[in-house]
């Protein structure tokens, strides 16, 4: 079914070479890189632990490898080696997590990073991956505790880092990755001590629980993955279904285990340990099957803030029995232990279940994050839940750095939208030969579109927001995702919105960055004496021309259930990235030449790309289907003919005067011919019969004609 497809978007792709230097997008990786012992046979760890010669098995939970150099016929250590994914899933702005090798050596500082695979179109087809990779540099010979704050902000001891503009969300999640990693690697190791938490100091009526007034209070939580999430196939039950809480309180260990049960755990537990009891069912199983192999649970572990917890079967303890009243049926239980004083109940954690994942184009398979918050109630603390300040998550960092802007945005669209809701009155007023009410409007959007829009915050829309958003529906949804680009976000949800009430001209003809260069460069070539060079296609090869868009519209959505990343390459159709992102200059020929080719014709057709090849258009043209409110016409516009003589869009059918909306880019050329008494014909001969006949002539009525008078006898 897609071998066609698959074809013309392999031809595609072979007129687009500089593709080539996006090494590490969708790179594939050897398939025993994320499981094998020998984690450096199939990755060169001396990239990133200079000096060194020989490499141990991975060891620890989570893993690295020891990088050793052989000094004076001694094996001397030099440092370790780990993989990001080993360690933490962060996922960056493509949804997938930057897989990351890291180095760090025998004192604690940060020796060598290699980005091997990332999924960032913006890397792809934008930004160059170079600047990724200089951005990773800044973390050399820093101290693997230290606090890395992206851009501006937080204290003294904090270490700032440049960002990569209009990569923000993804040097923000790469951020966390490497400073992750380097933490929980180097506490492991002993190069750095975990900080000790201030405990817990439990509030108990002495009164044991049911199951519902645990669930009721937050004492206990719940977890539930479903197969969709991990590539399953639905059979329709969850592939796991977990309920969890922290059984060390006395009223939650009490109401679970019995009293005496209770009193045994206590006594079997150290100062430092915490307990935590876990019932599931579902396709799954939470203990994985590491346990079996090599005695590591490695399905489960503990988060909070910046320290991890992962188990061991020397922290697993039998659970036989609930004795809560109204506990769910359950396949499989247990206890299990968090150790160390690093750990405190009286702070929120995350417990996180870790699922094996498909990766559908692949085929592939990773560990991917489920994480579930839990803090014990405040009722359950003396004093109640300790001050506790957040850190926030990535999209909402984003959005306090770029406050004015976005505010800035937003007063940007709330104008367009208002401009146009006032349109009636504008073009009565450009009808009396004062066309400044309809175009000084509209240029002082496209000029606003371009620079702020376009060059500066890099927020054109394409065809691959549609994409993705297509595939989270399908697959996983993740308002994360969308919320980490607030322009995007924003402006979206414009789009939507508008699309639907007035058509997709609004965005088209007004607000797209591309758009709007490609139209002020029309008026500019008229200005700069090529008007008379300047033609439009006849009727008929743009009423075959047109459907072109929705051809490539089509490829695109069927590619992208194919292979994403194919179609992501494929949607270099549109020249978004080379005008706004990188710039034409800085780009290979084909992707230059291709830009400039649009533009330059564009000084003498009006809007070719618009009309005939953007894929974003068609994908806008079609909900504009089922918009609220058109453009006006009268029952004499068949026959007149006027305002199709002088549509730039080619929108307005020259035989029954009906507008396309799907095409039409709201110019609004038409509505000023619309109310001209003058330019219109049928009021123009209604003008010269009142004038004739001796009538007043009374205003343009809502419906485009004089309002009816009576006749004065």
């Amino acid at each position: 079914m897609f071998a066609p497809i698959v074809r013309l978007a392999l031809l595609l792709c072979l007129l687009f070479p500089a593709l080539a230097q996006a090494l590490a997008y969708e790179a594939p990786l050897p398939e025993g890189l994320k499981s094998d012992p020998a984690m450096c046979k199939f990755v060169s760890c001396a990239d990133v632990l200079p000096g060194a010669t020989s490499f141990s098995e991975r060891k620890g939970q989570p893993p690295y490898v020891e990088g050793y150099a052989t000094v004076n016929g001694q094996k001397k250590l030099l440092g370790y080696v780990f993989l990001s994914t080993d360690i933490v899933d962060i996922p960056a702005y493509s949804g997938k997590p930057v897989v990351t090798l890291i180095g760090m050596d025998a004192a604690g500082k940060i020796a060598g990073i290699r980005i091997l695979k990332h999924s960032e179109p913006i890397l792809l087809l934008g930004i160059p991956e170079k600047k990724l990779l200089d951005f990773v540099k800044q973390y050399l010979g820093k101290s693997a505790d230290a606090q890395f704050e992206v851009g501006t902000g937080g204290g003294s001891d904090v270490v700032h880092l440049d960002a990569i503009s209009g990569a923000t969300v993804t040097v923000i999640a790469e951020n966390q990755v490497i400073s992750q990693c380097a933490y929980e690697i180097a506490k492991q190791v002993g190069l750095v001590k975990a900080v000790q938490k201030p405990q817990a100091k439990f509030a108990d009526d002495g009164k044991p629980r049911s199951w519902q007034q645990l669930v009721s209070d937050g004492a206990v939580q719940h977890l539930v993955v479903q197969p969709g999430e991990l590539g399953e196939v639905d059979k329709g039950k969850p592939y796991i279904d977990l309920w969890f809480g922290y059984l060390s309180h006395p009223q939650i260990g009490r109401s679970v285990l019995g009293a005496d049960g209770y009193q045994r755990l206590m006594q079997g537990l150290g100062p430092a340990d915490h307990a935590l009891f876990i019932i599931g069912s579902g396709a799954g199983s939470f203990k994985g099957s590491g346990f079996v192999r090599g005695g590591l649970y490695d399905r489960l572990k503990v988060g909070q803030q910046r320290d991890s917890f992962t188990f061991r079967d020397t922290d697993y303890l039998n659970l036989y029995t609930m004795q809560a009243a109204g506990a769910p049926t359950y396949d499989e239980s247990g206890i299990f232990i968090v150790r160390g004083k690093a750990f405190s109940a009286a702070y929120p954690f995350d417990f996180v279940f870790l699922g094996n994942r498909q990766d559908k184009e692949t085929g592939a398979r990773e560990f991917v994050n489920f994480p579930t918050e839990y803090w014990l109630p405040a009722s359950y603390l003396q004093g109640g839940r300790p001050a506790f300040a957040r850190p926030d998550p990535t999209w909402l960092k984003v959005w306090k750095e770029k406050a004015w802007q976005i505010a800035a945005f937003a007063v940007f669209l709330a104008a367009v939208a208002l401009t146009y809701a006032s349109r009636d009155t504008l073009v009565r007023r450009a009808s009396n030969k004062d066309k400044r009410w309809t175009e000084y409007p509209k240029y002082a959007f496209w000029i606003f579109s371009i620079a702020f829009v376009g060059f500066w915050q890099m927020a054109q829309p394409s065809i691959t927001h549609i994409m993705t958003w297509f595939h989270s529906i399908l697959f996983q949804w993740k308002w994360e995702l969308f919320l980490s680009d607030p322009f995007i976000f924003l402006f979206w949800w414009f789009i939507i919105v508008t699309v639907f009430v007035w058509g997709r001209g609004l965005f088209c003809g007004w607000m797209c960055p591309f758009g709007s260069l490609s139209e002020l460069l029309y008026k500019l070539g008229g200005k700069l004496g090529l008007r008379r060079f300047q033609r439009k296609l006849p009727q008929r090869l743009h009423d075959k021309l047109k459907w072109l868009k929705y051809v490539i519209f089509a490829v695109l959505m069927c590619v992208s259930l194919y292979s994403m990343s194919l179609a992501e390459k494929m949607a270099e159709v549109e020249p978004f990235k080379t005008t706004f992102l990188v710039g034409i200059w800085n780009r290979s020929w084909p992707f230059a030449l291709f830009a400039l080719t649009l533009l330059g014709v564009g000084m003498l057709v009006e809007r070719p790309f618009c009309k005939y090849l953007c894929p974003l258009g068609a994908g806008l043209a079609i909900p504009s289907t089922f918009r609220l409110f058109g453009l006006k016409r009268k029952a004499e516009c068949g026959p007149c003919k006027a305002c199709q003589v002088g549509c730039g869009s080619l929108a307005i059918d020259p035989k029954s005067g009906k507008i396309d909306q799907r095409e039409c880019l709201l110019c609004l050329d038409c509505m000023v011919l619309y109310h001209d008494d003058h330019a219109c014909p049928p009021l123009a001969k209604e003008r010269k019969r009142r004038e004739k006949a001796g009538l007043p002539l009374t205003p343009i009525g809502k419906d485009g004609y004089f309002i009816p008078i009576k006749q004065v006898k």
